[in-house]
C-alpha cells in the first residue's frame, strides 16, 4: 500500500481539487482530503504541483510484433505508451503473421505478460491474412480474448464480406472497427488530393475514398445492428455521415488522431516522409471539421494510430516510404498545448476523450479515478515546457512531424494496477 499524496484531480463536479489517493492491491482504496493526516508507516509518493488523471486509453496502436520487430516490439511499444501516460492500449492485427487465429492472440497475451508494462488489448482480423477473401474464426478469436474485429491497414473492399462480418460480430456482441478506404481511388497515392499534391505533382488520395466506406458501413451497421467504430476519421464528408447516423440512432462511434486535429496538408514542409500517414493530412477545412466533431461528441475518442517505422524505411521518400507516424509519447502534450493551454478546450474535455470515453465505447473497467477502480493513473506536469526530441523516445520509431515542437503537459509518472511502471525520476 502507498499514498499518492497532494494530487490535483477532478472531483465528481468537474472541479480541480487536491486529494490523497490511497492505493492498495492494485485498486484505489480511498480518496481523502489533503487535511487528513497521513500515517507514518505508509509510503508516500508526493504528487504536489502535478495534475493526476486516469491513465490514458489508446484504442489504436501498432505494436508491430510479431513479424516487424525492427519497427517496434511489445516491450518497446508498451514502454512508449507508459512514457506517454497510457495505461491501456489496443493493438492492431496487421502483423506477420496477422492476428487472425487464437494462437496469435495467445502470443500477444503471453508477450504482454512477460515483457509489457501496460495493459494490451488485441484486436482480431476480420478476414484471414487481411486479404478480404474469407472471414476469420470470430468465435475462436473472441474466446481467445480479442476486443473487436478489424482489418486495419486496409479497407474491406467487399460490401457483402463486411455485412457478413458485422452480422457475425453482432451475434457475438462484439464491435467491428473499420479502416475506411476504397482501393480503387487511392492506388499509387501518398498524400491527400490537395495543395501539397499539386505543388509537387503527386497523385492525391481524395476525401471520398474514406467517406464512401464510412457511408456504406453505416448502412450495413443499421442493417445488422452491430456496434460499428470508424478508425482515424479525417474528412468533413465522413464526419457529416457519422453525425447523421448518430442522430437517427445507428450504433456508430468514431476516433480521431492528434495529427488530424493539428496539421493540414498545407503544413507539410517538403518531401519528408515523416509527414506521410494514412489517412493523409487533409485540408484546413477538414481539420476544422474534425475539431468541431471531437468537441460536440460526433467523434467519441482520441487515439494515436501509433505507427513506428525504421529510419531506413522512411528515408525512401514521400512516394515510396510506408505510411505512419509515432504518437504515444507526444499525444497528450500536443493536445494540451494546442487546445487546453490556449483556452479553446477545457482540461476536463481532453481528459474525458482520452479516458472515460474510450472506456465507455469499448466497455472497459478503467478510465476513472474513484474508490474501487483499478489504480491506472497518469501524473502530469502541466507547466514545464520541453521540446519534442525523437532521440529520447522509448519507442523504436522516430518518425514524427513534431520534432522540436515546444510543448507543455508532459507525463512524469504512470501507474498500472497500482504499480509504478514508469517515472521520469527513474
Amino acid at each position: 500500500m502507498y499514498i499518492l499524496a497532494n494530487a490535483q484531480m477532478f472531483n465528481n463536479q468537474g472541479e480541480l481539487v487536491n486529494r490523497h489517493i490511497w492505493i492498495e492491491d492494485g485498486i484505489i482504496s480511498r480518496i481523502t482530503d489533503v487535511e487528513v493526516e497521513l500515517p507514518e508507516q505508509v509510503e508516500i509518493v508526493d504528487a504536489a504541483g502535478k495534475f493526476v488523471s486516469p491513465g490514458f486509453i489508446d484504442m489504436h496502436v501498432h505494436l508491430r510484433e510479431p513479424g516487424f520487430e525492427h519497427k517496434e516490439t511489445i516491450a518497446t511499444g508498451t514502454r512508449s505508451a507508459a512514457k506517454g501516460g497510457f495505461t491501456t492500449i489496443a493493438c492492431m492485427p496487421n502483423t506477420k503473421p496477422v492476428i487472425d487465429t487464437p494462437e496469435t492472440v495467445q502470443f500477444i497475451h503471453d508477450k504482454t505478460k512477460s515483457e509489457g508494462i501496460v495493459k494490451v488489448l488485441p484486436y482480431g482480423a476480420i478476414t484471414k491474412n487481411e486479404l478480404g477473401r474469407e472471414l476469420t474464426d470470430f468465435e475462436g478469436l473472441k474466446e481467445a480474448g480479442v476486443i473487436g474485429f478489424t482489418d486495419d491497414g486496409v479497407g474491406v473492399q467487399s460490401a457483402q464480406m463486411m455485412k457478413d462480418a458485422m452480422a457475425r460480430a453482432h451475434a457475438l456482441d462484439m464491435p467491428v472497427i473499420a479502416h475506411c478506404e476504397d482501393d480503387t481511388l487511392v492506388k499509387g497515392a501518398a498524400v491527400t488530393d490537395g495543395a501539397f499534391a499539386r505543388k509537387y505533382g503527386l497523385k492525391g488520395i481524395p476525401n471520398e475514398s474514406e467517406a464512401i466506406h464510412v457511408g456504406r458501413d453505416i448502412l450495413l451497421s443499421e442493417a445488422t445492428g452491430v456496434h460499428y467504430h470508424v478508425c482515424h476519421v479525417s474528412t468533413e464528408q465522413s464526419i457529416r455521415l457519422i453525425r447523421q447516423a448518430k442522430q437517427i440512432g445507428i450504433r456508430v462511434t468514431a476516433e480521431v488522431c492528434p495529427h488530424h486535429l493539428i496539421l493540414s496538408d498545407e503544413d507539410i514542409p517538403g518531401l519528408d516522409a515523416n509527414w506521410k500517414m494514412n489517412p493523409p493530412l487533409r485540408s484546413p477545412r477538414d481539420v476544422e471539421a474534425c475539431i468541431e466533431a471531437i468537441e460536440d461528441g460526433t467523434i467519441d475518442i482520441l487515439v494515436t494510430d501509433h505507427a513506428p517505422h525504421s529510419a531506413e524505411e522512411k528515408a525512401r521518400g514521400m512516394e515510396l516510404a510506408p505510411f505512419g507516424i509515432v504518437g504515444l509519447e507526444t499525444a497528450f502534450p500536443l493536445m494540451y498545448t494546442k487546445f487546453v493551454s490556449t483556452g479553446k478546450w477545457s482540461l476536463e474535455l481532453l481528459v474525458k476523450r482520452m479516458t472515460a470515453d474510450p472506456a465507455r465505447v469499448f466497455r472497459l473497467n478503467t478510465g476513472r479515478l474513484e474508490e474501487g477502480a483499478p489504480a491506472d493513473i497518469a501524473v502530469i506536469d502541466l507547466e514545464t515546457e520541453r521540446e519534442v526530441n525523437p532521440e529520447t523516445f522509448a519507442s523504436k520509431g522516430r518518425n514524427t512531424p513534431f520534432t522540436d515542437w515546444k510543448l507543455k503537459g508532459w507525463p512524469v509518472m504512470t501507474i498500472v494496477d497500482g504499480r509504478i511502471v514508469w517515472s521520469e525520476q527513474v
